[in-house]
């Protein structure tokens, strides 16, 4: 369904050459849900305009659905949602209407649309506001409202750009189960990305991670977190002579990555529930005693702190977390 070689995007900003994205190579497969997760100008939100034909690449190739990014951008426009981080209906428009001419621009009869729009607007919980003029919604009405005008032609491939920024839990939980229901119905691939990463972990099938406009990892989530991170050991102990015995023992223990810090002692080790019993066991043979022991899974933000040294929720709080949009870009 998506297929990069190379692909490439500058900006000028102040007479300097800014690299967004750096010869990127990606492959989707039809019906896969992919999400990109990165740092704040990691090249995602760049990488998805790109693709959904909205600024050309300054290097190398994408094809989308087959269809040539540069070449074919009305082919590409026919079989693809975009759902992107602004609001997208016009703001004197009524929300019903948006998405009755989202549907009728997509070729879709009146009859269609409508019947479209009143489910979309159920199932995204705006029917209390659906006639009422989209300036008057609030911010996470108004992005329900722009996640309904992407989904309005059942796409066969959908883009969303931090499509739960600004929503409440419960319609998060909504949109995921929507998001979820359109894949298994339509068989619709789907490609996101979020800085939310229990919805990457709980949603997606596969997870590529992109730092500095280059891809850095790819792989499904569990096997991400067992490669680049694995479970945290934390062992107590009843004093801090205890605790440096004890991670003078573990350091023979293989793949572990152990540090003491008073009377505790952290493990960082693939298979970590596995391997509680047997280290309680052995350093009990030592004469050491465990007092506490609590076992953590990693997260998806483990694994880019150990690729990177860096936390993929840096700078997510307070914004949207979008990829900085030059003069250039929007001119292009």
């Amino acid at each position: 369904m998506i297929q990069t070689s190379g692909l490439t995007r500058h900006f000028t900003v102040k007479k300097q050459t800014v690299k967004a994205v750096r010869g990127l190579d990606l492959q989707v497969e039809e019906g896969e849900l992919v999400a990109l997760l990165g740092p704040n100008g990691a090249g995602k939100s760049t990488t998805l305009r790109m693709l959904t034909t909205l600024i050309p690449p300054t290097s190398g190739t994408a094809a989308v659905a087959g269809y040539d990014v540069v070449v074919q951008q009305r082919e590409v426009r026919r079989v693809i949602g975009y759902i992107g981080q602004g609001n997208g209906a016009a703001h004197s428009q009524r929300g019903r209407d948006e998405l009755v001419s989202q549907g009728r621009a997509y070729g879709m009869s009146v009859r269609e649309s409508r019947a479209r729009a009143a489910e979309l607007i159920a199932s995204l919980d705006l029917a209390a506001v659906a006639d009422r003029p989209v300036s008057s919604l609030s911010g996470g009405q108004k992005r329900r409202l722009d996640i309904a005008m992407g989904l309005i032609h059942a796409p066969r491939l959908l883009f969303l750009d931090e499509p739960s920024t600004g929503l409440d839990p419960q319609n998060r939980a909504n949109l995921q189960e929507h998001i979820l229901k359109l894949r298994a119905e339509h068989g619709t691939t789907i490609v996101l990305t979020t800085h939310y990463l229990d919805e990457a972990d709980a949603m997606a099938e596969r997870v590529i991670v992109i730092d500095h406009g280059t891809v850095i990892a790819d792989d499904t989530p569990a096997r991400l977190k067992a490669e680049h991170a694995g479970d945290l050991i934390t062992l107590g102990f009843a004093s801090a002579s205890d605790a440096a015995r004890a991670a003078a023992r573990l350091d023979a223990l293989a793949g572990a990555a152990v540090t003491a810090a008073g009377a505790t002692v952290e493990v960082r080790v693939a298979g970590g529930s596995r391997l509680v019993p047997g280290i309680i066991r052995d350093l009990d043979a030592a004469g050491i005693a465990v007092e506490s022991t609590a076992v953590n899974r990693p997260t998806l933000d483990d694994v880019f702190l150990n690729l990177t040294g860096r936390s993929l929720r840096e700078g997510a709080v307070g914004n949207s977390g979008t990829d900085t949009v030059t003069a250039e870009e929007v001119a292009a």
